[in-house]
């Protein structure tokens, strides 16, 4: 069974960035697409951001296009979500997600088998 892990979650000013970083032990994601999801509160669970799992291609939900980099490291069983020009609404807690094995990128929840404990993060205005 995979453990992820993610970490480099934090309180921000609205314009700041961060580098989210999840950590994968036990059984790699080495031909896993990954993905991050985010959940703001009151509402649903949300797709955010999708690698394939031989990194060639990527997805994103609209409203993080040009602002956010979904990246992986396989050598390191890691991957990474680079936040750039963040804003308020992004506020949420964000959880790096395993999809199935050799499987494509996907925005539905109940397509990834594992999933990572969550870390906040807070952009104030």
């Amino acid at each position: 069974q995979v453990q992820l892990v993610e970490s480099g979650g934090g309180l921000v000013q609205a314009g700041d960035s961060l580098r989210l970083s999840c950590a994968a032990s036990g059984r790699t994601f080495r031909r896993n697409a990954m993905g991050w999801f985010r959940r703001a509160p009151g509402k649903e669970r949300e797709f955010v951001a999708g690698i394939s799992w031989s990194g060639d291609t990527t997805r994103y939900t609209d409203s993080v296009k040009g602002r956010f980099t979904i990246s992986r490291d396989d050598a390191e069983n890691t991957v990474y979500l680079q936040m750039d020009s963040l804003k308020p609404e992004d506020t949420a807690v964000y959880y790096c997600a395993r999809g199935g094995y050799n499987s494509g990128i996907n925005i539905w929840e109940n397509a990834y088998n594992s999933w990572g404990q969550g870390t906040q993060v807070t952009v104030s205005s």
